[in-house]
């Protein structure tokens, strides 16, 4: 008998300040990153899925973002170590919200 399966694993990359596209509130955006792992006897063998998101601390309002976009905000918030630790981006927009609506369902 063979056991295999997926495991997933969150990163938080960095916190960085923007203004919130689905509340407007300028707030602490967590950056986080999600590798899904094959496994092979409960053995994580390779990823073979990543996501980004960002997530907004004030509403809780989360927006999935290309890799690209990922660099970039995470090269931001390195660049603005300089005393402020969590950096500054611009403002996000609304985007897509795992599981359907936006992040004040019911």
């Amino acid at each position: 008998m063979i056991i295999f399966g997926t495991r997933g694993y969150l990163h938080q990359l960095a916190v960085l300040t923007m203004v919130c596209g689905w509340c407007g509130n300028p707030a602490a955006h967590a950056l986080r990153k999600r590798v899904t792992k094959f496994t092979l006897f409960f053995v994580p063998l390779f990823p073979f899925s990543t996501k980004y998101a960002t997530q907004c601390t004030f509403c809780g309002g989360e927006r999935q973002i290309p890799t690209e976009e990922a660099d970039r905000l995470l090269a931001q918030a390195h660049a603005g170590q300089d005393g402020n630790p969590y950096g500054t981006a611009p403002r996000q927009q609304p985007g897509y919200a795992p599981g359907g609506g936006g992040p004040h369902q019911g």
